[in-house]
């Protein structure tokens, strides 16, 4: 059963990303399933440290993008929005090359809030970064 009360496209989705931090790190989205979206973001100049290596800042924005874009499909109700209220992250492994693959799922969809967790995972499927986001369900202005 699809957690979706507006099935969102991968087309839909990148194309409202368009001259934002989304698109200028390169991140794509990639999948929509019932219960989670996947998107993928290249390590490259664009989102590594002086070390050469993936900015955790950079998967905290691709954490954020997933989370942010899933919870806005999920609202209950016309008029309403959700925005960010909590993030954390703990960086598991580094990456110097290739792409790195972020999958949201929800843990809890409510009126009020949501939480959803953002696993962040090499190519080869080795876990690089593991997020929760909170976000807050208000009424548009």
């Amino acid at each position: 059963m699809s957690i979706w009360t507006v099935t969102p496209t991968v087309g839909d989705i990148q194309a409202r990303c368009r001259e934002t931090a989304v698109e200028n790190l390169g991140i794509e989205f990639l999948e929509v399933g019932d219960d989670f979206l996947k998107a993928r973001m290249p390590v490259d100049s664009r989102t590594v440290q002086p070390a050469r290596i993936l900015h955790g800042g950079a998967s905290v924005v691709l954490a954020e993008t997933l989370g942010s874009v899933a919870a806005s499909h999920c609202l209950r109700k016309e008029g309403q929005l959700v925005v960010g209220l909590d993030i954390n992250a703990n960086h598991i492994r580094s990456v110097t090359s290739g792409w790195v693959l972020g999958t949201s799922r929800p843990q809890h969809i409510g009126g009020s809030t949501q939480v959803w967790e953002i696993r962040i995972e090499t190519e080869e499927g080795k876990l690089v970064c593991i997020s929760r986001i909170t976000m807050a369900v208000i009424n548009a202005r």
